[in-house]
């Protein structure tokens, strides 16, 4: 990758689908959709996720494979390429993606491996709430009384950074894409299997219809409810869930679009992995919402009676679900289980992408070295979340970044394309790629749409912030875990500006190995 002569390339078009499908398709798309569509009013969360689709995910996917592949390189060499004085926010983007996400999200797949276990033998009992909270995190009073590590998911963290740096270790379509061929077909089928076998089950249907598709209108109208906090945290919550789940603002796709070679199919590509990616996280919603009708139907209750909203919803409602059905309780916990583990290793082996590429582009460093010292460095940054305060720490952590860290990432991602480099000429290459073409409509989009709603919305965070503290932390946890976390990793991208590129870096792009289009 340091090599400024060639770059490396994905072996087929299919290869790079699945692996930045991979990246896209991971436990927010299970874990993290289902619970903020349940705490934002199931069908109505549907309706602004769809908006945030169409005005910011498509535009800025196609952006972010735009600017990598015409400037063939990671995010901060391809903004360095347009702006030297802008290079710290293409650090910055990375930076979110692996000490901003990857710390806390490898310690979710842990925590997956764990339940992977768990699910043979049913561990659980006939509490999965207690068990999930005072058994296995052990969970102190506040984030400030760490209380020690778990030795159960330190082991489960520690193995899941190995993994990662096994499948990272070598270049991408030798390592990343052979990995995602695997699993991300053996992910959909799994998945498939999963809602099928859901779908039977007795009262699934009711809770599908009646609280996962049918919207409550009301908690949408920002128009009626303007100054209503809490409807505006429903479309905050979206915008975030899509940048979150296409990998937007990351870097990601910015790196992976780097490797493509010069004749390629960009907005094609875009739009099919932003369809199938939602696709996926509506199909797998049915899933979630149908054990939810399940267990209110066996237990006699109300839907908000048995589910719990939050980052432990696939930990406990799962879990209690699987422990009612009248046979296959192991099978369908283990299958459960090896979903998310599948779908947490497709995405995070694409946080560890995009800063290695990062790495390597500037510096010239060995890959494997440069891989081989993330993964370290990443799992002792994780130990904190493998603490007894661990699950608040990561709750507050993953609201600040996912808010304000994505979006504002994509606010000067449309800065810099669309006035910088100019939102025409970057529409112009995608046109001369090949593919389908990209209409000026995407120019408005990325200089004015995007940007301006993106700003909107936070804003509108940041009032709601004021007005009632998140999660009912206290203020000194908000500003440790949540702000000053961000403002690390912005010294960090600030601090990598200062070494300087190699003149011959910036001059030209990387030229690659071949010009075909990739079939």
């Amino acid at each position: 990758m340091g090599d400024t002569n060639t770059r490396a390339l994905w072996g087929s078009k299919i290869g790079f689908l699945l692996a930045a499908i991979g990246s896209a398709v991971g436990l927010g798309n299970i874990w993290r959709f289902s619970y903020m569509a349940f705490e934002h009013g199931g069908g109505a969360f549907l309706v602004p996720y769809l908006i945030a689709l169409i005005f910011a995910g498509i535009p800025l996917i196609i952006l972010e494979y735009t600017l990598g592949h015409r400037e063939k390189g990671s995010s901060p060499l391809a903004f360095a390429r347009v702006s030297h004085k802008m290079e710290w926010a293409g650090w910055w983007m990375p930076t979110v993606a692996l000490f901003g996400i990857m710390l806390y999200y490898s310690v979710i797949i842990g925590w997956c491996i764990n339940y992977f276990f768990f699910s043979l033998n049913l561990s659980w009992g006939a509490d999965p709430q207690n068990f999930f909270f005072n058994t296995f995190l052990q969970i102190s009073e506040s984030p400030f009384e760490l209380g020690g590590v778990r030795i159960p998911i330190l082991s489960a963290t520690f193995f899941v950074w190995f993994l990662c740096w096994i499948i990272c270790y070598r270049e991408v379509n030798h390592g990343i894409e052979k990995a995602c061929t695997i699993f991300m077909p053996l992910l959909f089928v799994l998945t498939l299997i999963l809602v099928g076998w859901t779908m039977t089950l007795n009262g699934a249907g009711d809770a599908i219809t009646q609280l996962y598709l049918k919207p409550d209108w009301e908690k949408i109208n920002i128009i009626k409810h303007f100054n209503n906090p809490d409807v505006w945290a429903v479309w905050v919550a979206a915008f975030g869930q899509i940048f979150f789940t296409l990998s937007l603002g990351f870097g990601i796709m910015i790196t992976y679009a780097s490797y493509l070679p010069e004749k390629t199919d960009i907005v094609g590509n875009a739009l099919w992995i932003s369809i199938i990616n939602c696709l996926y996280s509506f199909i797998a919603g049915f899933a979630v919402f149908g054990i939810v009708g399940f267990m209110a139907a066996t237990k006699g209750v109300p839907f908000n009676e048995v589910i719990k909203g939050g980052p432990q919803l696939a930990f406990v409602v799962y879990p209690e679900a699987i422990r009612q059905l009248p046979f296959g309780q192991e099978l369908f916990g283990a299958m459960f289980f090896l979903v998310l583990i599948v779908a947490g290793l497709s995405s995070g082996i694409s946080l560890i992408e995009a800063f290695t590429c990062s790495l390597t582009d500037k510096f010239s460093w060995p890959r494997k070295t440069v891989v081989s010292s993330i993964c370290f460095l990443g799992f002792l940054g994780s130990i904190i979340f493998t603490t007894r305060a661990g699950l608040f720490i990561l709750d507050i952590t993953d609201h600040f970044i996912t808010n304000y860290g994505l979006i504002m990432g994509g606010i000067v991602e449309c800065f810099i394309v669309g006035w910088l480099l100019k939102a025409s000429i970057a529409r112009q290459h995608v046109n001369s790629s090949g593919g389908k073409q990209l209409s000026p409509f995407w120019d408005i989009c990325i200089r004015f749409l995007t940007p301006a709603l993106l700003i909107v919305l936070v804003g509108q965070a940041l009032m709601g912030e004021l007005r009632n503290a998140y999660g009912g932390y206290t203020a000194d946890s908000l500003i440790l875990f949540g702000v000053d976390w961000l403002m690390v990793i912005l010294v960090i991208s600030v601090v990598f500006t200062f070494y300087p590129w190699k003149p011959e870096m910036l001059r030209k792009r990387h030229s690659v190995e071949g010009d075909h289009l990739l079939t």
